[in-house]
């Protein structure tokens, strides 16, 4: 057994030596890729051949994981899966596989996996001497003429021998006999040519036969022999025997030539006359194959083919031929004929392994399949390259001993091709040139190497507020290139603004628009994500009614009365009276607001600002309208549909507040008799209040103004003007606001104390965040006059009367 590594090389100094340590550390690593063993021929089954894993370097433990196994095109051999050991799985005989070669091997190839590699083994088959040396015929007949002198020599027919090497070197003996003598000729292929030497002269007369026995030695240990009955018929006359012209022939031809076809002749000639001198043709001792594929003619001496010449069966055949004339000598030549190659054989391609699915980040160089390429043609015949067809990131390489590596030649991506399909093409190097495909179907197994995408970066999405909970608000979709799990997204909420924690979904007017990350995650391992924003339009409903918040309703007032206003009866047209204020908690359209005059006592006598909500008078006040005034506004949004809400004024023609109080009593007390009592008692509470908070006013304001007005109290001059203030509640950020005023007037000239009313509880809050209404208009300076008193004096202390935005009586 042979395989192990000799590394080889020498000192040596300079490029040279360099140069040869190279080569030789080269021919050391192709040699460590053939393992060479060696057995006797026919073992019997389960014998051992030789430690295969050993000597590629695997463990017993390594053994399961490399999956280590055979290819051959004919198992003669088996591996053990638990030691890894060559075992013989079928008898070998030697003859049968190779014939009379001198060397005679089989060869195969030992596959490793993980990683993939293929080894060259080559069993050595060693002849054992099981073959005897045989003779074609029982008995040789030979006649011998009577008077043929002593010393002349006749051939023998050469023994036979199916084994090699020494083993089928023959020696021959013959029986003691005192007329004849055995020859050893050895003839120029090598052959012993066993020859009967007559020793002395015959004479018929006194014994006309003789009977000797041939036997042949074969130098095997120990040694087999053959014998073969030499008869000797002991005749008259025929005294030469048929010479060949030649003792060696010589042809060539070539294989798959028609069966009949001429090969050669030989002619061979007897110096005799008649029939001693006639020459008939014949195989010596053959194999049954030769006869099998040749013919001799037995007049003529031609050979032809009887049968088909297979070059890559055997390339040569070596034969004898026999010459023998009528007398029965015989005479002998060696026919040598040569088979030449024909391309008649195409590649033959053997798929060793096949590495299916191939993971996408398969590095380039990956050996996905191991081929093993033969043609048996010889020669350029037999010369194999391969070359792959077919668009793939895949190239082919050649590797030793025929067999050829498909590895990648890329990057691979299985979205791009989930799986390859080439054709492996084998030509030899004949003439013409034959060729051999084989199709190599590769999948390509996905790695998550995609996050999924979204189909848009961002996304806008319109709702409608007051939303059911969960309600559809957008769709978003990803997707992933990749395959099964690593292609499988799943999506979530992972960030945004709108004041939520986490961007939780919000459906609400309070907030017009907010942001939300969605993630899409892929089931992957690693996990790969992307992120896409939803920007969120929440679009505004008209569910909100317009709340009147001047005047108030009498539910709001918190008594049975509702606010009014003092109109003095010289008050023309385009008198503000009051102002409608209001609000809607919607947005956009749903919060426009439009006031309108839907009743009133005197209809020609007020309306309303379509936009501003202000009540004015349409014409000047007469002394023919009541007293009592009663205006009803509705105030209505642009909504679909519309909501809408009334508004109730109550307007008093008078010309100062004390004579608007009978009025307002007798109102009152129409309206609401059961609380007069309660009405007057407040009343007469709040005048007195009013009166002493007047009266230290008065005498606080006459000790300032003697030492010059201070400028806190500037704003109580004789200017006779509305001044617009501005009040809503804290809790209305969208929509319309509400709008209320207060009023200055010049105080009479009379000491009584008039009644302040403090306004109202409402926040101020600055005045460009108001809805801004109609200016006042500045009265003339009769207008606040009271009838039949004298003009008031310009340097009489100036009173600042606040109103409020409402009164409620009970």
């Amino acid at each position: 057994m042979s395989g192990g590594r000799r590394p080889s090389g020498g000192p040596g100094g300079g490029r040279a030596a360099v140069l040869g340590a190279v080569l030789l550390w080269l021919c050391w690593r192709a040699a460590a890729e053939r393992l060479r063993y060696s057995m006797a021929e026919e073992l019997p089954r389960g014998s051992l051949v030789g430690p295969l894993a050993r000597d590629l370097g695997l463990s017993a433990d390594e053994l399961p994981a490399r999956k280590l196994r055979l290819s051959a095109d004919k198992q003669y051999f088996t591996v053990s899966e638990g030691n890894g050991n060559l075992y013989v799985s079928e008898r070998l005989d030697r003859e049968e596989l190779c014939g009379k070669s001198a060397s005679c091997s089989v060869s195969f190839e030992a596959l490793v996996h993980n990683p993939l590699n293929v080894f060259h083994v080559e069993v050595s088959i060693e002849d054992v001497n099981d073959n005897s040396p045989t003779f074609s015929k029982a008995a040789l007949d030979l006649e011998i003429d009577e008077w043929i002198p002593p010393g002349t020599r006749f051939p023998l027919e050469m023994a036979q021998d199916a084994d090699a090497g020494s083993n089928s070197l023959l020696t021959y003996d013959l029986t003691r006999s005192p007329s004849f003598s055995l020859a050893i000729k050895e003839n120029p292929g090598g052959m012993k040519q066993p020859e009967l030497v007559l020793e002395r002269t015959l004479d018929r007369e006194k014994q006309s036969s003789f009977e000797l026995v041939l036997s042949a030695l074969d130098g095997g240990n120990p040694a087999r022999s053959g014998t073969v009955q030499v008869r000797v018929n002991v005749l008259d006359a025929n005294d030469n025997p048929p010479v060949f012209s030649k003792s060696i022939y010589e042809a060539r031809v070539a294989e798959n030539l028609l069966a009949g076809s001429l090969v050669m002749q030989v002619r061979a000639t007897d110096a005799d006359a008649g029939s001693n001198g006639r020459v008939s043709y014949s195989f010596g001792n053959v194999p049954a194959g030769i006869r099998e594929l040749f013919a001799v003619d037995s007049e003529n001496g031609e050979i032809r083919t009887a049968g088909p010449l297979d070059f890559e069966e055997k390339s040569e055949y070596s034969f004898a031929l026999e010459a023998r004339d009528g007398g029965g000598l015989t005479g002998h030549c060696q026919v040598q004929i040569d088979i030449t190659d024909e391309n008649d054989n195409a590649p033959e391609i053997t798929i060793l392994s096949l590495s299916s699915p191939v993971p996408e980040d398969s590095p380039a160089g990956t050996v996905v399949a191991l081929l093993k390429v033969r043609d048996r043609d010889s020669g350029e015949n037999g010369e194999v390259s391969c070359e792959l067809s077919g668009e793939a990131p895949l190239s082919i390489v050649a590797s030793s001993g025929g067999s050829f590596k498909v590895v990648t030649a890329s990057a691979l991506d299985r979205e791009q091709a989930s799986e390859h399909c080439v054709t492996v093409v084998a030509r030899d190097r004949g003439s013409p040139a034959l060729s051999s495909v084989a199709e190599l179907l590769l999948e390509v197994s996905d790695v998550n190497d995609n996050a999924p995408v979204f189909e848009e970066a961002s996304y806008s999405a319109y709702v409608r507020e007051n939303n059911a909970v969960g309600a559809l608000v957008l769709r978003v979709v990803a997707r992933d290139l990749d395959a099964g799990a690593n292609g499988r997204v799943s999506y979530w909420l992972s960030g945004g603004s709108a004041g939520a924690a986490g961007a939780a979904p919000l459906v609400s007017v309070e907030c017009r628009e907010f942001l939300v990350a969605v993630r899409a995650q892929d089931g992957g391992s690693p996990a790969r994500s992307s992120t896409a924003t939803v920007r969120v339009f929440v679009l505004d409903q008209n569910d909100n009614a317009p709340r009147v918040l001047y005047p108030p309703p009498p539910a709001a007032s918190g008594s049975v009365g509702s606010a009014f206003e003092v109109v003095p009866r010289s008050a023309s047209s385009g008198y503000l009276v009051g102002k409608v204020v209001a609000v809607d908690a919607d947005a956009g359209r749903n919060a426009w607001l439009s006031y309108e005059l839907v009743q009133a006592s005197e209809p020609a006598l007020f309306r309303v600002g379509l936009q501003s909500g202000e009540v004015r008078t349409a014409r000047a006040v007469s002394e023919r309208d009541a007293a009592k005034q009663r205006v009803v506004a509705v105030v209505k949004d642009h909504g679909e549909p519309a909501l809408s809400a009334t508004a109730t004024l109550h307007v008093v023609l008078a010309e100062s507040l004390q004579e608007a109080l009978p009025e307002l009593s007798e109102r009152a007390a129409g309206a609401e008799a059961a609380g007069e009592l309660q009405f007057y008692l407040v009343l007469a509470l709040a005048l007195l209040s009013a009166l002493l908070v007047l009266s230290v006013a008065l005498a606080v304001l006459a000790r300032l103004r003697r030492a010059g007005p201070p400028g806190v109290l500037r704003c109580l001059g004789a200017q006779r003007l509305s001044l617009a203030g501005a009040a809503f509640p804290a809790d209305f950020c969208e929509g319309t606001l509400p709008y209320s005023y207060n009023l200055c007037v010049a105080a009479p000239p009379r000491l009584a104390a008039e009644a302040a009313w403090p306004p109202p509880p409402l926040p101020i809050v600055p005045a460009e965040e108001l809805v801004a209404g109609e200016p006042c208009e500045k009265p003339s300076p009769s207008s606040s006059a009271v009838p039949g008193e004298p003009p008031a004096d310009p340097d009489a202390p100036q009173v600042c009367i606040v109103s409020l935005s409402s009164l409620r009586f009970s």
